[in-house]
């Protein structure tokens, strides 16, 4: 085998050197010398050749009759042919005749004279090409003195083709030969203008540096408006053809490439030419926003590396649902890195600095590290910090919620007859764990048709929030169409929520036409899927004059709307309706769910607010269960509070007591209740509260919160009945009762003060801006670059495409606000209280 191999290696270098020798075979590189005649009858047309004249050579036109001849080589390569002329001693033609025409080079193109050249002027092969291209290059590549020419030429392009703007700070160096060789391939694709005038530089906006040859990409095509500026892009590499030429190439690549394929498989124009590409992760809900983040960070990276836009939604990515970004080097074997970074300035850095890759990797990894480490130390103050903070590594199924945006949200408002948003902070503890509940809500109402679920961020689409009027997070409204829109104040649990859902969805009051429907409407005849959540039906009757009353309470059913179901009868026999409950219009009637009593009320008062209260107070239940739910209902009525408390469900014997008791309370001086300890666990903590250790059970206590805040504990030797409860009563009203305890005057209140998140973001973090921010210099107009070639697999644009949405819409600024909404951020919020 070694052999073999021996054999096959001077056979290659054979092959080499033929593949190297072929171009060269039927030419050469000998400077020709014909005579005159000969000269001009081997002219071709269309064919050019430089040609020098001469009678013979003096000693100091050698120098030049080298250059010359060492540029046949380069000169051919573009079907130019070069050749020595010598003049007979008696020839006195205008080329071979004056003295003056000895000392120069003459361009023919077949047999008409294009340029003249002082023999100086071509002093080496780098001039002599460049200054023979520049000739005939003439419409390809123009030449400007002033700033006027420049703008005539870059107006009379906008709308149809892009410039290349040239400047060197002299013809016939390396850099203009470069350039003229680039023209010659592209001259018919761009514009090429070229200038020496360092002052004119200047006036484009580029920095100043007359010693040094400067190329811009002047993206002009899509600027069809003449007072729209053409967006410039410099080459910011040395000016040579290889330089030139995949700048060129990188300008006519898509700007932004949609990519519907494994990342890792995906090949572009940047990666073939050694340069990165960046891949922003992105969600069908965030699209629109996602594109022009995209497009906003690639006109920042023009040059330097491509963007993708990669969808989670078509390609199943085995990736952290937080990371939003990725990286793909062109180095081969070198995995793709998911990042999450926190605007497009990290990204432009990541790029510009290969270095910060490992570096945000490797903290990446100590917060991972930091997050064991803080799951084992004492829990922190607010629960519900805590709660999220150990559940966040548990990806929500946020797949039946709507993720809206600043454009999807006005048009989401039309999709359903009943659309529920939500309006959180991503950084937020309650927001979070609200997001949980919602979650659950989604599941829950999963098929059912004309309610739409969905969600708004606030932190990243706050435009959104302060056009709806969101003062605080969360925020739980439902739209519906023609209507105000519904605010949810309840409790933000799955049950209340789902509830409050699903009740609004019947109007609020319903108006009934019959008897019968009214008849049906008190017996609980709503909608099958309503009936798990109804409870109990109210019922305004009224006649047909009393159009205050009727409007207060139309009022009122827009403000319990989702709470409970209100129904309005005012037909001409609503007074025979009411009587059957022994009640005159204006009345209410009340019939609860499992109940077939209804229970009729005269309204007295005829205010909206009163019928609110009202309403409420009669909902209450007459001996309820105390929950963390319930509670806050029952606050409200600033009642003592007679509460038994159980481990378990209470005794037949002592339920059917404190019934008896509550129905016989006159306008209920106080609220009787129980509280089930093992429903209800706070309830250890709230009778080591009143008794320091929690006495046996059951015990009834009664306690009044609003008033001196003593509590008082029924004698544990008396048995639960209505008549020793209210002698005992009377006792503690005659001041003969000892308290058991006093609770503390103070208000109750966090341990910690509330976070000031404003001051947080301007102080200590002023990189969490709610504003988008800009670079200097781009609120030029965004362009495209023209397209090119790439896999089938792979979606692109056209740079009119691109250009056109670019100026519709402003620049999205640095926020990556897309698929993984920011949550680098919000990871670093989730400090423990006690450090902030």
């Amino acid at each position: 085998m070694p052999a073999q191999k021996d054999r096959w290696f001077p056979s290659f270098s054979f092959l080499l050197f033929c593949a190297s020798f072929i171009p060269m075979l039927g030419s050469t590189s000998v400077l020709q010398e014909l005579s005159p005649q000969e000269y001009f009858s081997s002219l071709q047309a269309g064919r050019a050749s430089l040609a020098y004249f001469s009678h013979n050579v003096s000693p100091g036109a050698q120098p030049f009759l080298e250059q010359i001849e060492n540029s046949v080589e380069a000169l051919q390569d573009y079907g130019i042919s070069v050749v020595k002329v010598n003049c007979p001693k008696e020839d006195v033609s205008r080329y071979c005749g004056k003295e003056n025409a000895l000392r120069k080079a003459y361009l023919f193109r077949g047999n008409m004279l294009i340029r003249e050249f002082p023999t100086d002027a071509l002093f080496d092969v780098n001039s002599i090409v460049a200054n023979v291209l520049f000739a005939l290059l003439f419409n390809e590549v123009k030449y400007v003195e002033t700033l006027t020419d420049l703008q005539n030429i870059e107006n009379a392009l906008k709308g149809r083709s892009n410039m290349v703007f040239v400047y060197v700070p002299a013809t016939g160096t390396a850099e203009h030969r470069a350039v003229m060789e680039v023209a010659f391939v592209y001259g018919t694709v761009h514009q090429f203008v070229l200038t020496t005038e360092a002052t004119l530089l200047k006036d484009t906006g580029d920095e100043p540096d007359a010693s040094s040859a400067r190329l811009l990409f002047c993206h002009c095509q899509q600027a069809t408006d003449v007072a729209q500026p053409c967006r410039k892009t410099p080459l910011e590499q040395d000016l040579t053809v290889l330089n030139i030429h995949r700048h060129l190439k990188l300008m006519g690549a898509p700007l932004v490439t949609e990519v519907a394929e494994d990342p890792e498989k995906v090949s572009t124009v940047h990666l073939q030419l050694g340069l990165p590409l960046v891949f922003i992760l992105s969600q069908k809900e965030t699209y629109e926003a996602d594109r022009r983040t995209a497009e906003f960070l690639a006109w920042q990276l023009l040059g330097k590396a491509g963007v993708a836009l990669l969808s989670r939604d078509l390609v199943g990515l085995n990736v952290l649902l937080r990371s939003n970004v990725a990286l793909k080097t062109p180095d081969e074997g070198v995995p793709i890195k998911y990042l999450v970074l926190e605007d497009t300035d990290e990204v432009i850095t990541l790029v510009e600095d290969k270095s910060k890759v490992e570096q945000i990797q490797e903290d990446e990894d100590e917060e991972d590290e930091d997050e064991k480490e803080n799951d084992n130390q004492d829990v922190q103050d607010d629960q519900v910090v805590e709660a999220v903070s150990r559940d966040k590594k548990r990806e929500l199924p946020l797949e039946q919620i709507l993720t809206l945006t600043e454009e999807t949200f006005h048009s989401a408002m039309l999709k359903a007859a009943q659309t529920v948003v939500l309006f959180y902070a991503s950084w937020e503890a309650v927001s979070l764990a609200v997001l949980q509940s919602y979650a659950e809500v989604a599941d829950h109402l999963k098929g059912v048709q004309g309610v739409l679920l969905s969600r708004v961020n606030c932190w990243d689409w706050p435009g959104v929030c302060t056009t709806e009027n969101v003062t605080q997070f969360p925020t739980i409204k439902i739209y519906k169409k023609g209507e105000q829109p519904l605010m949810y104040n309840g409790m933000l649990g799955t049950e209340e929520l789902t509830s409050f859902i699903m009740l609004s969805r019947v109007s609020c009051p319903l108006k009934l036409m019959t008897i019968d429907e009214a008849e049906g409407y008190l017996r609980g005849e709503l909608p099958s899927e309503l009936s798990s959540y109804h409870h109990t039906s109210v019922l305004g009757v009224f006649s047909t004059a009393m159009s205050k009353a009727k409007e207060a309470f139309i009022e009122a059913g827009s403000i319990l709307s989702g709470h409970v179901t209100m129904g309005m009868y005012f037909e001409d026999d609503a007074l025979a309706l009411s009587r059957k409950y022994a009640v005159s219009p204006p009345a209410l009637l009340l019939a609860r769910s499992g109940d077939r009593s209804v229970e009729g009320i005269a309204l007295s008062k005829e205010s909206a607010q009163d019928i609110v209260q009202m309403i409420r107070y009669r909902l209450l239940d007459t001996f309820p269960e105390i929950t963390v739910q319930n509670l806050p209902h029952y606050l409200q009525l600033r009642k003592p509070f007679l509460i038994l408390f159980s481990d378990g469900d209470i005794g037949q014997l002592e339920s059917k007591e404190m019934l008896k008791l509550a129905k016989g309370i006159p306008q209920q001086a106080f609220v009787p209740c129980w509280l089930n300890l093992r429903n209800t666990p706070v309830g250890h903590g709230v009778l080591k509260a009143y008794f320091a250790t929690v006495p046996s059970l059951p015990v009834l206590v009664w306690v009044n919160l609003h008033a001196g805040g003593q509590v008082f504990k029924f004698p544990p030797e008396q048995s639960v009945t209505e008549t020793n409860i209210l002698s005992w009563l009377e006792k503690l009203k005659a001041g003969l009762e000892i308290p058991s305890s006093t609770l503390s005057e103070e208000d109750w209140k966090p341990p910690l003060p509330a976070y000031d998140f404003l001051q947080m973001m301007d102080t200590t973090a002023p990189e969490f801006t709610l504003r988008a921010s800009y670079r200097h210099g781009d609120g030029q107009e965004q362009q495209q670059p023209e397209g090119s070639e790439e896999k089938a697999t792979v979606r692109e644009e056209t740079p009119e495409e691109a250009g056109v949405k670019a100026e519709k819409v402003q620049s999205p600024g640095r926020d990556l606000r897309g698929t993984a909404p920011r949550l680098a951020g919000r990871e670093k919020q989730a400090k423990r209280h006690s450090e902030l």
